[in-house]
């Protein structure tokens, strides 16, 4: 459970929230916020019956069985209990919206998705959602960014859209090099003011 993405997740969650944890897999979100953070109740969804075996394991392993209620279905789907805060995290940005368009929405969303972030952003919204806070994370070689969201209107700028609230410099440097190679293999007109946003945006964040 020393995964510095599940870390960050729970360090955005609200204290002593009924959070949902939806495609739990293993529990590991779920255990961590109890036994580190001291959280009361957790409710862990999963599709696949298979993969909520090991949750069980897990969660019986440290005695958590009633704290964590496991349920197998679809996103929100079938679940009638209160929950305040909503996670999902590493998924793709159409199932995600999938999931979020189908079920019982709550004050706070916390997402982290594998894919389309300016798609997930717009969504969220036009879905009534603002971004809270918006943080990096890069474990075993790979980055993720985890996005907190409250209800409430706003209107985001073409940075916020496409570049995130995050503001950190590595990753976007990042971001930078990859669109580059993709640029230099197709030259599209939108790939180059993309870049150029994103080259000028990063000059103005601080080292």
């Amino acid at each position: 459970m020393n995964s510095s993405r599940i870390q960050k997740i729970a360090s955005l969650i609200t204290k002593d929230n009924i959070v949902i944890d939806i495609g739990t897999d293993h529990a590991y979100l779920p255990i961590y916020l109890i036994t580190k953070l001291g959280f009361n109740k957790i409710i862990a969804t999963d599709i696949s019956q298979n993969v909520l075996k090991q949750a069980i394991a897990n969660i019986q392993k440290y005695h958590l069985e009633g704290k964590i209620k496991i349920y197998c279905t679809d996103g929100l789907k079938n679940i009638n209990e209160k929950y305040d805060t909503i996670v999902i995290a590493g998924m793709g940005t159409n199932t995600i919206k999938n999931i979020l368009s189908n079920g019982s929405l709550c004050k706070e969303i916390i997402l982290q998705s594998n894919n389309e972030l300016p798609n997930l952003r717009l969504f969220m919204q036009d879905f009534g959602y603002k971004i809270i806070k918006e943080e990096v994370v890069l474990e075993k070689g790979k980055y993720y960014v985890i996005i907190k969201y409250h209800e409430g209107k706003e209107k985001l700028s073409y940075e916020d859209i496409y570049f995130g609230k995050h503001r950190n410099k590595e990753y976007l440097t990042y971001l930078f090099n990859k669109k580059s190679k993709e640029y230099s293999l197709n030259k599209r007109n939108d790939l180059k003011i993309y870049l150029e946003k994103l080259e000028r945006f990063i000059e103005k964040i601080p080292d």
